[in-house]
């Protein structure tokens, strides 16, 4: 006899059923990526503003990116508790009413402080995000779910770019407050979109509720059309964890795993954060005005929908490491050449667009990797603890590279410190985790037995 979960990997896939679901996932990973984006056109803006120092200039994204490694800690380990729906739709309301308010800042210390919260809410979209799409998607195209799942990713942050661009004849001062209140809309009207999805079935078998698990599976096979078959579900009483015990749980699962998850997660998302971040300053420091800072940072996110189409492909054709560890340092390379010829014309915005579309590549499928290699009761805190580590790298990282790296290394240096990181990840991953395509999401190379804690992998 099947379970249920093979029931549910084992659907037709349905655009009415598991890609509505896809697409609500998908919007609120593109305000992450709107948001994120945003920090970059901020900084020019509110250095102006407040004539704040460099150092002041690298605290717009930090404190950003550092509520989004809070809220990707907590909302992890809550979603793992209290299910990917309710967490599903209160991170998005958490961050529309910070931004408000971040709108309104009086100063720049009210300001970091209210986009910390922002952060914090919208931090907790993409393990969650990715936790629920990865259970309701059939396993013979999950991996191209999942990449594709990060095609919202450059299309929020084109988005972002364009609507930077087109306010540029506004004055600077009105300006950054504007791009703060012109998201708010779509997040609300996500929010209440968002309440009419199912929870996942695996979670509610996960955590013991068999009958409202065996209501979502016959739900979801009646709506795919698929022949109805008799299932088991093997309830489980849920485990509880705090943010330690989440924490030690991962790693108790499989040390070399989440090494390679969170080395895999900061170098390569260090990498694009540092150039997200800063992109339309360093454009602006090398003579280009507004407009074109700010087209030629949206021009690096718009090819990266390009990089997620082909990625979706390559996911399931080549693996998910061979894609990782070929695109990773490719896209690193191709920013150290970016800094190298930035007075050379052109070449600037070939290197900028090599850069953007390697790069969404990789992304998408480190995100669809790391989201299979934990089990059920630990996949989102797993994912959630993984990008947790990067939002803290990556959130310091704007203040290290605006107040010591870029001046005193210079950008080819700095670029290619990171890239030499990203090698560093990409090898590690090559011998201390499995290739998961074409599995079931609970069945890896080296097998796993629930302990305690939560799961961990049997020796081999």
């Amino acid at each position: 006899m099947k379970t249920g979960e093979q029931i549910v990997q084992e659907l037709p896939w349905k655009w009415g059923v598991q890609g509505r679901i896809f697409v609500i996932g998908g919007l609120g990973f593109m305000f992450d990526a709107w948001d994120v984006t945003l920090n970059g056109f901020l900084t020019p803006l509110l250095g102006s503003y407040w004539d704040l120092s460099q150092t002041e200039r690298g605290l717009v994204a930090t404190g950003n990116l550092i509520g989004m490694a809070v809220g990707a800690v907590v909302w992890g380990t809550i979603a793992d508790r209290m299910g990917r729906k309710r967490a599903f739709a209160i991170t998005l309301l958490i961050f529309a009413l910070f931004s408000v308010l971040g709108a309104f800042s009086p100063n720049f210390e009210i300001f970091v402080l209210l986009r910390f919260c922002a952060g914090f809410g919208l931090g907790g979209c993409i393990p969650v995000d990715y936790a629920l799409v990865s259970e309701f998607s059939p396993r013979r195209i999950r991996g191209k779910v999942l990449s594709a799942m990060d095609g919202w990713w450059p299309i929020g942050a084109t988005i972002c770019g364009v609507v930077a661009t087109a306010l540029v004849p506004i004055d600077g001062d009105v300006r950054w407050r504007i791009m703060l209140l012109f998201m708010i809309l779509p997040a609300l009207l996500l929010f209440w979109v968002r309440r009419g999805i199912p929870e996942s079935p695996m979670y509610l078998a996960a955590v013991g509720r068999e009958e409202e698990a065996r209501t979502v599976i016959d739900d979801l096979v009646a709506r795919t059309g698929a022949d109805v078959q008799q299932y088991s579900i093997t309830a489980e009483p849920p485990v509880k964890r705090t943010a330690l015990s989440g924490v030690k749980a991962v790693w108790s699962y499989s040390p070399r795993i989440t090494s390679a998850s969170w080395l895999l997660f900061v170098s390569i998302m260090l990498l694009y954060y540092a150039a997200l971040s800063w992109m339309p300053s360093i454009l602006r420091r090398e003579g280009y005005d507004d407009f074109a800072a700010f087209a030629g940072t949206t021009l690096m996110t718009a090819v990266g929908i390009l990089g997620v189409a082909v990625s979706a492909y390559l996911v399931e054709v080549v693996g998910r490491k061979w894609v990782i560890g070929i695109s990773g340092p490719i896209a690193g390379a191709a920013l150290v050449l970016f800094a190298i010829m930035l007075d050379v014309g052109s070449a600037v915005l070939v290197w900028l667009a090599v850069f953007g579309f390697v790069i969404q590549i990789a992304i998408p499928v480190l995100y669809c990797y790391v989201s299979e290699l934990y089990p059920t009761p630990l996949r989102a805190s797993g994912f959630g603890y993984a990008s947790s580590v990067s939002r803290i790298a990556t959130g310091f990282a704007p203040l290290l590279f605006g107040s010591v790296m870029w001046p005193i290394l210079g950008l080819p240096l700095t670029f290619a410190i990171v890239t030499a990181f990203v090698v560093l990840a990409v090898l590690w991953m090559a011998y201390a985790a499995p290739e998961t395509k074409g599995r079931e999401l609970d069945t890896l190379e080296i097998g796993f037995q629930r302990t305690q804690m939560g799961y961990s992998p049997d020796s081999r």
